[in-house]
């Protein structure tokens, strides 16, 4: 990934990933530019996996975080049930 690579957005790469598809599907180009535009489509698919994995790995912790909250209510829950039945 180039340096400006790494200040694209999500949405920027993936709509000119979108172009890059569509101009290598299309057809028409010489082997030298079909070949620049591959690596690009490469370049651009790297920084959305990027994009992804980060996103996924805020999912995943905001998920266990909640897990961990929940489970501790739950325990407080049922040891305050316990506490009012030995009263």
């Amino acid at each position: 990934m180039t340096e400006s690579d790494t200040s694209l957005g999500y949405e920027q790469a993936r709509d000119e990933l979108i172009e890059v598809v569509r101009k290598l599907e299309a057809g028409g180009t010489s082997l030298e530019d079909s070949l620049a535009l591959w690596e690009r489509g490469e370049e651009l698919a790297q920084v959305c996996r990027h994009w992804l994995e980060g996103a996924r790995a805020r999912l995943d912790s905001a998920l266990a975080a909640r897990e961990a909250g929940a489970g501790g209510a739950d325990g407080a829950r049922e040891g305050g049930g316990a506490d009012e039945r030995d009263a």
